[in-house]
């Protein structure tokens, strides 16, 4: 059984938190010395999800590519598009106005293309908590617009995996040259090898390593 089926707790109407993250902040304290220097200074914060599955792709789909900030703006925008963000709401949308909202022409039609798989049922939502991780992933992927990154972030922030390492993630990559190689390029067995350190926490030092470029929080 996944871990997350007993990670997930309820912060506030909105916001979920993983139960593991002070245990997780322990290990990695003790196993690697950039960790111990970076979690201090972030104080109480930690990852938090939103509970919901369709807004957190949706979320993850608008941030491809643009910088943490962009992304938040363009949300922000497309949000009040309909009256509440459900894949049928979305699917009522003007080309037209989500387009105005900042979206490009390839981000709308993955964001329909996601909005007609929920709608439909053609994913099995309801029972990914249960799955193992790489079965999320295969399903997740067979939706336009969503690589492995964008269903790695959805195991992250939705389902709060806590061992999850996003080896295509240029802010990952960019942390990790920036605090362990003094900003030299690094390769994605640079990466393992740092990584081997963090696991099984590898989504807690991930986040940390976000953190560490951008005191932006990174919520989907």
């Amino acid at each position: 059984m996944p871990a997350s089926k007993k990670i997930a707790t309820v912060a506030s109407a909105e916001l979920l938190m993983p139960e593991y993250w002070e245990d997780a902040c322990k290990h990695l304290t003790k196993k690697d010395r950039v960790m111990k220097r970076l979690i201090p200074q972030f104080g109480d914060a930690r990852l938090q999800s939103r509970g919901e599955a369709f807004i957190t792709l949706a979320r993850s789909i608008v941030g491809q590519q643009i910088s943490v900030k962009a992304a938040q703006t363009v949300w922000e925008r497309f949000a009040k598009l309909p009256r509440k963000m459900t894949p049928g709401n979305v699917l009522k949308l003007k080309v037209d106005d989500m387009r105005a909202a900042g979206l490009s022409a390839r981000k709308v039609e993955y964001l329909v293309d996601l909005a007609l798989h929920f709608d439909s049922g053609t994913v099995h939502a309801g029972a990914w908590e249960d799955w193992e991780d790489e079965a999320v992933i295969a399903e997740l992927v067979a939706i336009r617009g969503i690589g492995r990154w964008t269903a790695e972030m959805f195991l992250i922030f939705h389902l709060m995996r806590p061992n999850i390492l996003p080896l295509d993630d240029i802010g990952l990559i960019n942390g990790i040259s920036k605090n362990y190689f003094s900003g030299e390029s690094v390769s994605r067995s640079d990466v393992r090898e740092v990584a081997a350190a963090w696991a099984p926490y590898c989504s807690v030092a991930t986040w940390y390593i976000w953190r560490s470029l951008d005191p932006l929080p990174i919520e989907y």
